[in-house]
């Protein structure tokens, strides 16, 4: 029992260094090569009204996503305020920067100690978002082949310009010992369901499944479909709007199209999906080789691209991680306002 309290610590702090080492890693590929004189000066020049007006946008998807959130809950019978969403999500967020992925767990907890909604079930909702936001994704893909798709290939290739063809079969390998691992996990549990009900954890993880289950079901029952897609748009024309408009903020790239807007927003999408705290680093090489591919597909000098990109990256990440920590920070008086007026458990 010592041991396991001891142990926690260890594997928290593990998992921050890990992810870190990350960040840290692709920060170094995303600056090699380059001088940092040039990247600053682009920041000396930068239009920064460009950037508080994207910031607008930044925002504003969080409270649309709030509002969803609102929608997802309501076929379970849970009628929760948006105030209190925005700031659940809000903490979900500041904890993502520390650990990778442990916001979405964070703000169904936090939701939990303002409005009593079971962690499961709000868990539920919450991985359903990350499917409708992927086919939101999705959308954004499928214009940015339509419309950039000279680019894309441009980024694809720079991307696996060092891959080896033999790490091919590999990878296969790989995901033949995991279907099999997965095949026998199933038929072990077949055979043995009987003997494990007969424990008490069987029951709770039973539950804890059916809960997210439930949340997961929840889009089918939902009363009001026409306004949940209609906020599912204004999050993600929000997310375009703040990572276009920066464009703006640059003398190098405000003359980019609304089509470069949709490379855009795909490559930094794909960055910020690498483990790594808060996309620190991933985000900024993903944008250094994304805008080096609009120059290529311009005609434009690739080298000048990287510095762009890199200069572009700097500036929309730092307005995206100020958003997050500012309104993490705000979120933390504002939840322990709310729990103390809750009703009790």
């Amino acid at each position: 029992m010592e041991n396991s309290k001891k142990s926690s610590p260890l594997k928290t702090f593990l998992t921050i260094a890990i992810s870190l080492g990350i960040a840290a890693l692709f920060m170094w590929f995303a600056l090699k090569g380059m001088e940092f004189k040039k990247i600053a000066g682009y920041f000396a020049k930068a239009n920064y009204f460009w950037v508080f007006v994207a910031a607008v946008f930044g925002l504003l998807a969080y409270w649309f996503r709030a509002v969803r959130w609102n929608l997802l809950l309501e076929p379970m019978g849970y009628k929760i305020s948006n105030s209190n969403a925005l700031w659940t999500i809000s903490f979900g967020y500041l904890m993502n920067l520390t650990i990778p992925r442990s916001g979405e767990l964070a703000r169904s907890t936090a939701l939990y100690g303002v409005e009593n909604v079971p962690v499961e079930k709000s868990f539920g909702t919450i991985i359903l978002e990350r499917v409708v936001d992927l086919i939101c994704m999705m959308g954004f893909l499928g214009l940015t082949l339509i419309f950039k798709y000279d680019a894309i290939l441009s980024f694809y290739q720079y991307v696996t310009a060092e891959k080896s063809k033999t790490t091919e079969p590999a990878s296969n390998a790989k995901w033949f010992v995991i279907v099999g691992i997965s095949a026998l996990l199933g038929i072990l549990f077949f055979v043995l369901r009987r003997k494990l009900q007969q424990f008490p954890i069987y029951q709770k993880v039973i539950n804890f499944a059916k809960g997210i289950l439930h949340g997961l079901t929840s889009i089918f029952k939902l009363k009001q479909k026409g306004k949940f897609i209609l906020l599912s748009l204004a999050i993600w024309v929000s997310y375009y709007l703040a990572a276009y408009l920066v464009c703006f903020a640059l003398p190098e790239t405000s003359d980019f199209t609304i089509a470069d807007g949709f490379f855009i927003i795909v490559v930094g999408t794909l960055g910020m999906m690498v483990p790594a705290s808060g996309g620190i680093g991933a985000f900024h090489l993903a944008l250094k080789f994304g805008i080096m591919a609009l120059f290529l597909s311009m005609g434009k000098n690739p080298e000048e691209g990287g510095e762009v990109g890199l200069s572009y990256a700097f500036i929309s990440h730092t307005m995206q991680l100020v958003i997050m920590i500012v309104m993490g920070i705000i979120s933390i008086p504002m939840l322990a306002k709310a729990r103390n007026s809750a009703p009790k458990k």
